[in-house]
């Protein structure tokens, strides 16, 4: 699951000011596809689906209450499923898109009001999701995402909230709360994984990830060791299973045994086969009645003749 925050610029994701151009964005995919006459998806927030895109421009741009004009009036937020979460969500864009609203609705939103430390909860933030189906630059044969679009003020148009900011649950200052995002993403990969009842391994975690990425050479290996452990462990649940195929001691003793008896009763046939007159003999003897072997008939002694 990679989620991430795209970070403000004089592009499309400008927030100083209106959410428009992004709106206007987000909707180029549905031209392309309705032209097509594939199927395609509106706008969603908490509750609604299919929202038009005027009421998502003019929602957050007028939830802007004490912010200066150079101030974040918004943040976007990308969340894309690998190819293996996809196939756990649907076999069908429907399907997927489905699955992706109750994620964002049942675990992306509510995680996120959460990790503000401001008493917050799902209903207190003001966003909008347009979901895409096609990724640029990518080969997959499955590549729908989702995008959001959310509201610095909450709800209420009074709570500053900001998933960019470095504070992490401070108490005292100006500032309270804050948002730890490295929790964030890994909550919100825990929750996909329960909701979707997906076995994650490892190296898909984001705490692997982004150990390998950016932790100390010391985390690193002590990440490879988990790793490492982690596979032996398997090894070890499957190995059970390969016993089948191995007898234990008494099991060989049984079958050593019935060998010895199987050899036992070999010679003893070929014992009774020894003293039993053979097929040949059979075939030359004339009388059936007649046990005696046949005899060759001696030679008669040439006499000697006289004179020699």
């Amino acid at each position: 699951m990679n989620i991430d925050f795209p970070p403000p610029s004089t592009g499309i994701y400008n927030n100083a000011g209106s959410c428009r151009r992004l709106a206007n964005y987000l909707e180029h995919e549905d031209l392309e596809r309705m032209q097509k006459g594939i199927y395609t998806e509106g706008f969603f927030n908490l509750k609604d689906d299919n929202l038009y895109k005027a009421q998502v421009i003019k929602e957050i741009d007028s939830n802007i209450g004490q912010l200066l004009k150079t101030d974040a009036k918004f943040y976007a937020m990308h969340v894309s499923p690998s190819e293996k979460e996809l196939k756990m969500m649907g076999q069908t864009e429907q399907e997927q898109a489905k699955a992706m609203k109750r994620y964002i609705r049942e675990v992306f939103i509510p995680e996120y009001a959460k990790n503000f430390n401001k008493g917050l909860s799902a209903e207190d933030i003001k966003f909008y999701g347009k979901i895409h189906f096609d990724r640029d630059r990518s080969d997959n044969e499955m590549n729908m995402h989702c995008h959001l679009i959310v509201s610095r003020k909450d709800q209420s148009n009074k709570v500053k909230i900001s998933p960019l900011t470095n504070h992490r649950n401070t108490k005292k200052g100006a500032i309270k709360g804050g948002f730890h995002r490295t929790a964030f993403f890994e909550n919100a990969e825990k929750g996909f994984d329960r909701l979707f009842g997906y076995n994650r391994q490892l190296p898909e975690t984001f705490e692997y990830c982004n150990t390998m990425k950016n932790g100390s050479i010391t985390e690193k290996l002590q990440m490879q060791e988990r790793e490492i452990h982690q596979q032996s462990e398997k090894k070890r649940d499957i190995a059970p299973n390969k016993h089948i195929l191995k007898p234990d001691f008494s099991t060989r003793q049984q079958q050593a045994s019935a060998s010895i008896n199987h050899s036992n009763t070999i010679d003893a046939v070929a014992s009774l086969f020894s003293i039993l007159p053979s097929a040949a003999d059979i075939a030359f003897s004339n009388n059936p009645e007649d046990e005696q072997p046949l005899r060759r008939p001696k030679k008669k002694k040439k006499g000697r003749r006289i004179g020699q």
